[in-house]
């Protein structure tokens, strides 16, 4: 059934299902919507509070799911003259005819293709030039990193980089693996060695608790501002 919640000053609706739970149940969906599961004895008065005390974790979800929807939904032409997003930095297209090749100057993104119709590749093209950029970047920031944690015990034996729909990374600490968003390319590079980071403190301490954010505090003390920077660069670039 559906509910409503008015929390932080935004009203939430959730999703409500009775069942056979042993406790009350939160999931924030990748496309914003809140499911809630509960026990029929438990009491719409205790889900309310109990919504109110992670009124700060689903807002934030919220928002970090929408600015990801929003950034994951921009396309483009491939067309002279349109901007692409690298590292907080825009670069202009220029199509030339061509041997089907890309490069990059730093200011331009010069792409020359047989036939400057072609759309399909071209976007080919632009997209192996983004994924050859998140391998030497993503990497490079990896072995800038890593060594701060290896200090702590922290194995890393795997970094991999793919699409993500509600997250701009993850981990899997048993494996020793890490995985980035490859649209974190598009982001300042500060922001991309925070994500890095607070995958790797996660080898550490798995959840976000008190434990967590003191260990980001000590090993990246500007941690919140690079946050920031991140929310603020992944809206700006959603158009």
């Amino acid at each position: 059934m559906k509910r409503s919640i008015i929390l932080s000053g935004q009203k939430i609706v959730y999703d409500l299902e009775r069942k056979q739970v042993k406790n009350i149940n939160l999931r924030i969906r990748s496309d914003c919507s809140v499911y809630v599961s509960a026990n029929n004895k438990v009491i719409d008065s205790a889900i309310e509070e109990f919504l109110y005390d992670k009124a700060d974790f689903i807002i934030s979800a919220i928002n970090n799911y929408a600015e990801i929807a929003r950034y994951t939904d921009s396309r483009h032409c491939y067309e002279t003259g349109e901007s692409f997003r690298f590292l907080g930095k825009d670069l202009r297209l220029v199509v030339s005819p061509g041997d089907n090749k890309i490069s990059c100057d730093g200011m331009h993104l010069m792409l020359n293709v047989e036939y400057k119709d072609d759309s399909t590749l071209k976007k080919k093209l632009v997209d192996d030039w983004y994924d050859n950029q998140c391998k030497d970047v993503f990497m490079e920031i990896v072995s800038e990193i890593y060594p701060i944690l290896h200090k702590h015990g922290v194995a890393l034996q795997k970094m991999t980089v793919r699409e993500m729909s509600s997250r701009w990374g993850s981990c899997q600490p048993k494996r020793g693996i890490i995985t980035l968003n490859k649209r974190l390319i598009e982001l300042p590079r500060t922001a991309v060695q925070y994500v890095v980071m607070h995958e790797f403190v996660h080898f550490l301490h798995p959840y976000h608790s008190k434990e967590f954010y003191e260990r980001m505090s000590a090993l990246m003390p500007d941690w919140k501002a690079r946050k920031k920077l991140l929310e603020a660069e992944a809206f700006h670039t959603s158009g």
